[in-house]
């Protein structure tokens, strides 16, 4: 039977989109779902701030009259202009093992691609950095964060018999947690680079007080940091606007240490909170009627064995100054006292030398690596 590609006409059919990935990892040890209603805001163009700079579609494809893959086709006019490209982003790709399947899925994002006269397709990629990106390549032992996909060993065996080539690679560390105090190296460049600069840790007990003093600068400081990144598109102010809304309220203050300078102004920021891997797994994508109480167990409460770092970022001008030893001698004695064993670095670009420098004092583990892959569309 040939391949039925069908385009997300209705909300019927975006639950469809949506639940195929719940579907078809269902009792996978390693992946972890997303939060249906999260995707739904995510693939609402009226509720996605991305949606000022993108444009996009989705697609099912069937066989037998059986859903059997997805795809979304993205065009991030922004990150188009920023890296003078003309590119189209293939994103939330799932297929079962059947090659003619991922062709027709693939072959309907470059049309789309071609249709608004673009040159290349690239992905897996969202509509920005906030969403997940990247193919796992390596690492298919390994649990998922919730900041990451999850993908059967057969997908990237695809991309390569496609054609589909490399366009970057990620990496990702498991990073031990020091059984006892801060490493004598690490607290050393702390206290050297505080006293060099002037800089100070501060710490908040309110997550509205901290998104009122410096949820747009957190948001800032992100858009300075990483705008030279791998397909990076600045936030636009809506964004900003919706993420200090959605996330700094709810997360662990504790582990949320901010520096600033002796004026005040913001040099560095970590955002790392207990991991919700287990948790969204028990909640299978549903918030009701008990997947709540499975998200704010392993938030505020029981073992707390694994942080996500999910946002560090550095002011360029302090970067490779030892800045982020500042960030961790604060954190490590908080891992500490709440039992945690080790940290998920999440994805780092591998040639990014400058991140990676900050586990230099840790005992590490390079578990995961995952790529975006590209291909020339057929003109």
């Amino acid at each position: 039977m040939a391949i039925k590609i069908k385009q997300v006409s209705n909300k019927k059919e975006l639950k469809e989109f949506i639940r195929f990935n719940i579907k078809l990892y269902r009792g996978n040890a390693y992946s972890v779902p997303d939060l249906y209603d999260d995707m739904l805001n995510t693939f609402n163009k009226d509720k996605n701030p991305a949606f000022e700079f993108c444009e996009a579609e989705y697609f099912l494809a069937y066989k037998d009259g059986k859903l059997v893959g997805r795809v979304a086709a993205i065009i991030n006019h922004k990150a188009n202009t920023t890296w003078n490209k003309k590119d189209v982003r293939f994103g939330w790709i799932d297929f079962i093992d059947d090659l003619e399947v991922s062709e027709a899925l693939l072959k309907t994002v470059e049309q789309y691609g071609k249709e608004h006269g673009l040159e290349n397709i690239q992905g897996p990629l969202g509509f920005t950095d906030f969403d997940a990106e990247g193919m796992l390549i390596d690492g298919f032992d390994q649990l998922s964060t919730m900041a990451t996909i999850y993908n059967y060993p057969y997908y990237p065996e695809h991309m390569q018999k496609l054609g589909y080539e490399k366009d970057a690679d990620w990496v990702e560390f498991k990073i031990f947690i020091p059984e006892t105090g801060v490493p004598e190296k690490h607290q050393r460049i702390s206290d050297l680079i505080q006293r060099k600069y002037n800089l100070k840790v501060i710490k908040y007990t309110s997550g509205k007080k901290l998104a009122k003093d410096y949820g747009q600068a957190i948001f800032d400081l992100m858009n300075e940091a990483y705008s030279p990144l791998y397909g990076y598109s600045a936030l636009s102010q809506k964004q900003i606007e919706h993420y200090v809304k959605a996330y700094l309220p709810i997360v662990d203050l504790k582990m949320v240490p901010l520096i600033v300078d002796a004026e005040g102004k913001l040099i560095a920021a970590g955002i790392t909170m207990p991991s919700l891997s287990v948790a969204l797994q028990k909640a299978n994508g549903r918030l009701l009627p008990f997947g709540w109480f499975h998200l704010i167990k392993a938030l505020f409460f029981g073992k707390r064995k694994v942080i996500d770092l999910l946002l560090i970022a550095v002011k360029p001008e302090y970067q490779n100054k030892g800045v982020n030893a500042l960030l961790f001698s604060d954190l490590i004695p908080v891992y500490q006292k709440e039992g945690c064993i080790f940290a998920e670095s999440n994805p780092e670009l591998e040639m990014n030398g400058k991140v990676q420098a900050q586990w230099e004092y840790f005992e590490t583990v390079q578990h995961k690596r995952r790529r975006a892959f590209t291909k020339k569309i057929d003109l």
